[in-house]
């Protein structure tokens, strides 16, 4: 083939192309009706349509386990527990309410009066600030801070947030979202 030949034969298909119509980005791809679409979202294994902090943040180390479950409290708002482990017998646990900021959510910790955090959800990873209020000291024991603390999301459900357990100071088992 010479190279006049298959340069033409080059414009002619890029020409064809040109008679596509674009890609429908803009149109969903899931069927939302699917019964096993449904499923997954009401068992918290995909992302449901709303941008609610609901659900289940939670990631082990060496020193322990990180964990915090939402739960709606009202229109527009959420209560959450949170503990994060410093290794044995060291723990952080507090608790509040969040309301979404922008991109963001306001976390407030009405144990330590004045306590609030500005988070976000990046990459399904719940990023506290590297430096909290110093109001926020009171929340944990000894050296212990939540500053920094990152959560991977693990459930977007709220069943799942209802039945996550972490222990409390005395070492018992409870389910804090869960009433």
């Amino acid at each position: 083939m010479r190279t006049a030949d298959a340069l033409i034969l080059v414009a002619g298909l890029l020409v064809a192309g040109c008679g596509r119509p674009p890609p429908d980005e803009g149109k969903q791809r899931v069927d939302v009706d699917n019964p096993l679409e449904i499923a997954a979202r009401e068992r918290g294994i995909v992302r449901p349509e709303s941008q609610a902090p609901t659900g289940v943040f939670e990631r082990t180390h060496d020193l322990g386990r990180d964990a915090m479950c939402v739960v709606p409290d009202g229109s527009g708002r959420w209560r959450f527990v949170v503990t994060a482990s410093f290794g044995p017998g060291l723990a952080c646990t507090a608790s509040g309410q969040m309301v979404r900021e922008h991109d963001s959510w306001r976390m407030r910790f009405p144990a330590a009066d004045g306590c609030e955090a500005l988070v976000h959800e990046e990459e399904d990873e719940l990023r506290l600030p590297g430096n909290l209020p110093s109001q926020c000291d009171s929340l944990c024991p000894e050296r212990a801070s939540l500053s920094g603390l990152r959560l991977p999301r693990a459930s977007w459900s709220e069943a799942d947030a209802k039945r996550l357990q972490i222990r409390d100071r005395q070492g018992n088992m409870i389910r804090p979202c869960g009433g």
